[in-house]
C-alpha cells in the first residue's frame, strides 16, 4: 500500500478523474464517496450536455480544457467512446461578435489551439442547419467536441479500481473528523459518513453544487453558487431523420455550436437537437434546498423545467436553424451548475484545516486538467503542469467571501456569460466596497474609477483635460479606447515632466515581524534582506520547483519587523504556511486595509517634498533602494525609495486615519511645481517603458526568474531558501524570454496599441503570445511585453502581433525604452 489514506468526496467528472489520476501516480489507498447511486449519482457531471470548447481568455483554464480533451479521447466505456471529436463551431449574428471571434481566435492561436475563423458558406457546411442569411462567419476549433460524462466517470472509476480504489456510492458524507493542532488550528482524521467512519490523512472535496456544505463543515468558506441553467431537447427534426439512432451512426457527427448573440448552444442527438439556454434571469438556489437521491423527482441536480423562461429561446433557435420549425420541444430541465464570483475553478488547501483540499466549480470542460493539476499538487507539493493561480482557493479578499457578495457575483457571471467584455469591464455590482482615505479628493478631481480587487482606484482624472492642450495624442481603435482617455497620456507626460501623485493603496502591504523575522524572509525570498535597517529589496518567492510564486519588495523597518509589498491574498497564504515552521517566533500580517499609500514621482517630486520634513530628503541621505521613517508634516509616514514608474521619488505609508491629511498636505505644497494627480493608466504605461513585470501578467508559476529577465533578484550565493536548488537547475535552461516589443499601426490606424494575450507570429508560425501592453507616451510607440523562443528575442528581430484579424508589425527593442543608464530614477 503506497500514498496517504485519501478520502474524495463526490464520484462526478472531477472526482472520478481525480482517483484516476493519483492512481496512476502510484497512490492506492483512496476510497471515493458518493450519496448517489452510480452511474449517475445525482450531481451535474449526471445531466450535463458534455460541451466541450476550449478557447478561453484564461491560458490555464485553455490547458485544462486541452488536457482534458487528450485524455477522454484516449478513453472508452466497453467500446463506446467517452469523447465525440466532432469540433466546435461560435457563429457570429453581428458585427460586433465577428470581432469578438477573431479576438478569441487569437486566444486560441496564443495558447496552441487549431482555430480558424470560417466564413458564412463553411459555416452551413460544417452545421447545415444554420440559416445563411443570418451568419456572418464562425470560429472553428476541429479538436472540440462532446464529452460522455457518465462514461468517462465509469471509466475513469474502473481504471482506479483497477489499482485498489475502492469506491463507496450511496454513501453520504456526514462530517469531516478532524483532531486539534498546537498552534489553534485543526487536522482532517477521517470523514463521518452514513455508513460509518472512514480514516483519513487528505479529505479532497469534489461535490459539486454541493461543494460549500461539505467545505463548511470543517468551518471553510467556498465562494460558490449552484444556478439553475435550461437545457431543452427537440423531437425528431425532419431534416434529420437519416441520423436516427436505428440508422447505425454515431450520436453525434456535426460540430458543437454556440450562438452567443442569443446566449444559446447546441448539439445534435441522433435526429434531435439539445439546445442550452443562458439567456433567462439567474435561478439561484442555496445548498442546503437541493433534495437528497431519495427525494428528488429525477436527480438532485434536476429542477423542474420551467416554459415561460425558455420561450425567447425556442425562438431564437427557429431563426437561427429554420428546420426546428418542423420539430417540437419533447423534453427540458433546469439543471443546476456551480457558478464562482471570478468564473474560475477553487482548487487547493484550506488554510486553517490541514489536510482538507477542494477541487471545486469545475466542469466537465476541464475536469481531467484539473484532477491532474491537484494529484501532482497533492502528491508532489506543487503542479507543474498548469499554473494555478487563477484557480487557487486561498485567492480571495476576505469581503469577497460574502454571502451577498458570492450571490451578486455569481448571478452576474451566469448573466454575462456569453457577453463581449473587455479587458477592463469593471464590475457593476456590488460597487463601491473598498475607498482609500483619498477617495473624496479623487471625486472631486473628476477620477474616472475602475475596481481592482474590491479598491476604487483612479485610472485618470478629468481635472487633467487641461493638460491635453498642445499635446498630440494617438488614438487607439475602437476596441482598445474603451476605458481609456488621452488624459491618461497627458498625466504619464506630466510625470516624466514635473511631478505626479497615485494612490497606490490598493497594493497588498504585510507586516512580518518576530525574532525569527529575518530567518523567516532569508528562506522564503530569493535576496538578501538581512541588511541594514532602512534597506529595501526586491526579491522573488520562489515555487519548489523553481518557478516564481511572487516577486515582493521587502523593507527593513526594524530589527525584528519588516514590511512586504506584496501581490495579494496568495502571497499572504503561502507566508502564513512557511511561518509555521518557525515555531511561533514570526508573525505575518495583513496591514493593507489599515494603512494607504501615496506614490509621489517626477523629476521635482524632492522639491515638493523636502519642505514639509525635517528629514533630509537627499541622495546621500537616502538612497535608492532605502527607506526612513519620519514625519510629513503632522503625518508619520514610511517612505520608501522606490518608483514603479521609472521616476525620482517615494511610496509614503501611513495609517489610513491619517491618509487625507497625508494627501492635501502633499497636494497643497506641490501646486507651485505644477503637481497632478495621475491614474493606472498613465501608471501603467510608464512601468512597461521602464520594463517592470508584473506578476500574474508577465511571469507566473510556470516560468523561472532567468526566463522572466528576473534572475538579478536571485541570490545563489546565499543559504538555502525554498525553490533554491530547482532554481540553480533552471538557471542555465532558458528556451524562452520575456521580450520587449514595439508595435507599429498599420493603415487601419490604432496607432500600435494592443492589449494583451494576442498571438505573435514570425511568418505564418505563431512563436508567442503578450502579456502586458500600453503606448508609450514618452517613446511615442506602443509597447507589447511578449513571451517567446529564446532564439527570437533578439533585439531587432521582425514580427508581427495578431489583432483581431489584422496583424500590426513589431520589433524586439533592448529594454528599458526609457531613463537605461538609471539617472532620473536614481535623481543623478
Amino acid at each position: 500500500m503506497t500514498g496517504p489514506e485519501v478520502v474524495i468526496v463526490g464520484a462526478g467528472v472531477v472526482g472520478a478523474a481525480l482517483a484516476e489520476e493519483l492512481s496512476a501516480r502510484g497512490w492506492d489507498r483512496i476510497t471515493v464517496v458518493d450519496q448517489g447511486e452510480l452511474p449517475t449519482p445525482g450531481g451535474s457531471s449526471s445531466h450535463a450536455p458534455g460541451l466541450v470548447f476550449q478557447t478561453n481568455g484564461s491560458k490555464t483554464m485553455t490547458e485544462l480544457a486541452r488536457y482534458t480533451v487528450e485524455k477522454l479521447v484516449s478513453l472508452d466505456l466497453d467500446g463506446d467512446p467517452c469523447f465525440l471529436q466532432v469540433g466546435g463551431l461560435e457563429v457570429a449574428t453581428t458585427p460586433e461578435r465577428l470581432a469578438e471571434l477573431h479576438r478569441r481566435c487569437g486566444w486560441a492561436t496564443s495558447w496552441g489551439l487549431d482555430a480558424r475563423v470560417v466564413g458564412p458558406d463553411e459555416c452551413v457546411e460544417l452545421y447545415p442547419l444554420l440559416d445563411r442569411s443570418k451568419v456572418l462567419g464562425g470560429l472553428h476549433v476541429p479538436t472540440d467536441g462532446l464529452a460522455k460524462a457518465v462514461r468517462a466517470v465509469l471509466a475513469q472509476l474502473r481504471l482506479a479500481e483497477s489499482r485498489g480504489v475502492r469506491v463507496l456510492d450511496r454513501t453520504e458524507v456526514l462530517d469531516v473528523l478532524r483532531e486539534s493542532l498546537p498552534d489553534g488550528r485543526s487536522r482532517v482524521t477521517g470523514v463521518r459518513t452514513s455508513a460509518g467512519d472512514l480514516t483519513a490523512d487528505l479529505v479532497v472535496c469534489c461535490a459539486g453544487i454541493w461543494g460549500p456544505k461539505v467545505a463548511g463543515m470543517v468551518g471553510m468558506s467556498l465562494p460558490l453558487t449552484p444556478l439553475g441553467h435550461q437545457l431543452a431537447w427537440t423531437g425528431p427534426v425532419p431534416s434529420m431523420t437519416g441520423l436516427a439512432q436505428d440508422a447505425g451512426g454515431p450520436e453525434c457527427a456535426r460540430p458543437i455550436v454556440r450562438h452567443q448573440d442569443a446566449d444559446l448552444y447546441y448539439r445534435d442527438r441522433f435526429d434531435a437537437v439539445g439546445i442550452g439556454f443562458y439567456g433567462h434571469d439567474p435561478m439561484p438556489v442555496t445548498v442546503d434546498s437541493i433534495l437528497s437521491p431519495e427525494a428528488a423527482p429525477v436527480m438532485p441536480s434536476v429542477l423542474e423545467f420551467t416554459p415561460e423562461d425558455f420561450a425567447p429561446a425556442w425562438a431564437q433557435s427557429q431563426s437561427l436553424l429554420p428546420d426546428l420549425g418542423g420539430a417540437q420541444l419533447a423534453e427540458g430541465i433546469n439543471g443546476l451548475f456551480s457558478f464562482t464570483t471570478d468564473d474560475m475553478p477553487l482548487l487547493g488547501p484550506s488554510r486553517d484545516v490541514d489536510g482538507f483540499w477542494v477541487a471545486e466549480a469545475v466542469w466537465v470542460t476541464h475536469s481531467a486538467g484539473v484532477a491532474r493539476a491537484v494529484s501532482e499538487w497533492l502528491v508532489d507539493g506543487h503542479c507543474t503542469s498548469f499554473d494555478l493561480h487563477e484557480c487557487d482557493v486561498n485567492r480571495f479578499e476576505n469581503h469577497q467571501l460574502a454571502p451577498a457578495y458570492v450571490l451578486e457575483r455569481s448571478c452576474q457571471n451566469f448573466v454575462e456569460v456569453y457577453d463581449i467584455k473587455h479587458p477592463l469591464e469593471p464590475m457593476v455590482k456590488p460597487r463601491p466596497m473598498r475607498r482609500s482615505p483619498f477617495h473624496a479628493r479623487q471625486v472631486e478631481l473628476g477620477a474616472y474609477f475602475l475596481e481592482a480587487a474590491g479598491w476604487e482606484r483612479p485610472h485618470w482624472y478629468e481635472a487633467n483635460s487641461v493638460l491635453l492642450e498642445g499635446r498630440s495624442v494617438p488614438s487607439p481603435d475602437a476596441w482598445a479606447a474603451q476605458h481609456w482617455s488621452p488624459i491618461a497620456a497627458a498625466e504619464a507626460q506630466v510625470t516624466r515632466e514635473r511631478v505626479a501623485m497615485y494612490d497606490m493603496t490598493a497594493l497588498a502591504r504585510l507586516s512580518v515581524a518576530g525574532p525569527a523575522a529575518t530567518a523567516f524572509l532569508e528562506h522564503v525570498t530569493t535576496g538578501s534582506v538581512g541588511k541594514s535597517i532602512g534597506a529595501v529589496t526586491y526579491c522573488l518567492l520562489l515555487d519548489e520547483d523553481g518557478g516564481v510564486h511572487s516577486d515582493v519588495t521587502v523593507a527593513r523597518l526594524g530589527e525584528t519587523h519588516y514590511q512586504v509589498g506584496a501581490n495579494g491574498p496568495l502571497d499572504l497564504d503561502a507566508l502564513v504556511r512557511r511561518a509555521r515552521d518557525f515555531g511561533g517566533h514570526v508573525t505575518v500580517e495583513n496591514i493593507t486595509a489599515g494603512t494607504c499609500c501615496i506614490g509621489l514621482w517626477g523629476p521635482l517630486a524632492r522639491e515638493v517634498l523636502q519642505p514639509l520634513t525635517d528629514f533630509d530628503l537627499s541622495n546621500d541621505n537616502l538612497k535608492y533602494f532605502r527607506g526612513a521613517q519620519f514625519h510629513v508634516g503632522t503625518v508619520p509616514v514610511t517612505a520608501l525609495r522606490l518608483s514603479y514608474v521609472g521616476e525620482l521619488g517615494w511610496e509614503l505609508y501611513t495609517t489610513a486615519d491619517q491618509g487625507l491629511t497625508l494627501w492635501d498636505a502633499i497636494w497643497t505644497a506641490g501646486q507651485e511645481h505644477g503637481l497632478i494627480a495621475a491614474g493606472r493608466a498613465a501608471f501603467n504605461s510608464l512601468r512597461l517603458e521602464k520594463g517592470y513585470r508584473s506578476f500574474g501578467t508577465d511571469m507566473t508559476y510556470e516560468h523561472s526568474p532567468w526566463e522572466a529577465g528576473l534572475g538579478f533578484a536571485v541570490r545563489l550565493a546565499k543559504d538555502d531558501f525554498v525553490g533554491r536548488a530547482a532554481a540553480e537547475k533552471r538557471q542555465g535552461d532558458v528556451p524562452r524570454r520575456l521580450t520587449c516589443l514595439t508595435v507599429r499601426g498599420d493603415e487601419l490606424g490604432g496607432d500600435g496599441i494592443v492589449l494583451g494575450k494576442e498571438p505573435v507570429f514570425s511568418g505564418d508560425a505563431c512563436v508567442g503570445y503578450v502579456t502586458s501592453a500600453a503606448y508609450g507616451y514618452t517613446i511615442g510607440t506602443g509597447i507589447a511585453y511578449a513571451w517567446l523562443p529564446a532564439e527570437l528575442a533578439s533585439v531587432g528581430t521582425e514580427l508581427t502581433i495578431g489583432w483581431f484579424d489584422r496583424r500590426l508589425p513589431a520589433t524586439v527593442s533592448a529594454e528599458p525604452l526609457v531613463d537605461p543608464d538609471m539617472k532620473r530614477i536614481r535623481g543623478l
